[in-house]
């Protein structure tokens, strides 16, 4: 991975080589298989059936979910670098219409107490908090949270959203507290008809 994408976070993905075996034990004869890798991490399982294609002339093709940030700066960096090295092959990128996962990146990016708070407030009017918060308990203990470490105070935060709700789920697309485009609405319609 190093070598493709030198400044990734990865110091021990898993093993292209075990990869490729794992994927040709399973489909090396199916030369047009659809292989799914749901934890997609640095692409390893793309790279993989990238590799199997270049040998046997395969055109399988792979499907990567992964919902961490660094598939922007890693994963698709590797799949493409990959495939301008084989001179073969294409993929597209996307992501869902993000819902409790626009928290957690303003969390993430918050440098203090304050705009924690800020966030808080957002949180308490849009996000879809986990079935056991009490709205007012948390504000009851503000003086609580406030002396918190702010890497504490990010945690507990990123604790109280439902992380089943980090993108907007189809049943959801047309309800007009979202503002999906045409195009989320299609992308995500898409999506779950895989």
């Amino acid at each position: 991975v190093s070598k493709l994408v030198p400044e990734n976070k990865f110091s021990f993905p898993k093993s292209l080589y075990n990869v490729k075996d794992c994927v040709y034990a399973v489909v090396g004869n199916d030369k047009e298989a659809i292989v799914l890798d749901y934890h997609a991490g640095s692409g390893t399982t793309a790279h993989a059936v990238l590799e199997l294609n270049k040998e046997d002339g395969g055109s399988r093709k792979f499907i990567l979910c992964e919902q961490m940030n660094y598939v922007e700066t890693v994963t698709s960096k590797r799949v493409q670098k990959v495939i301008e090295q084989n001179d073969k092959g294409s993929f597209v990128y996307l992501e869902l219409k993000k819902y409790n996962q626009t928290f957690i990146e303003q969390i993430e990016e918050a440098k203090d107490t304050e705009r924690l708070l800020r966030v808080w407030e957002q949180m308490k009017a849009k996000s879809f908090l986990n079935y056991n918060v009490e709205i007012k308990k948390q504000d009851e203990q503000m003086e609580e949270f406030k002396a918190l470490s702010l890497a504490e105070q990010k945690q507990h935060l990123c604790e109280l959203l439902d992380k089943n709700q980090l993108y907007v789920n189809r049943s959801s697309l047309y309800d007009a507290d979202f503002t999906c485009t045409e195009d989320e609405k299609k992308i995500t319609q898409d999506f779950y008809q895989i």
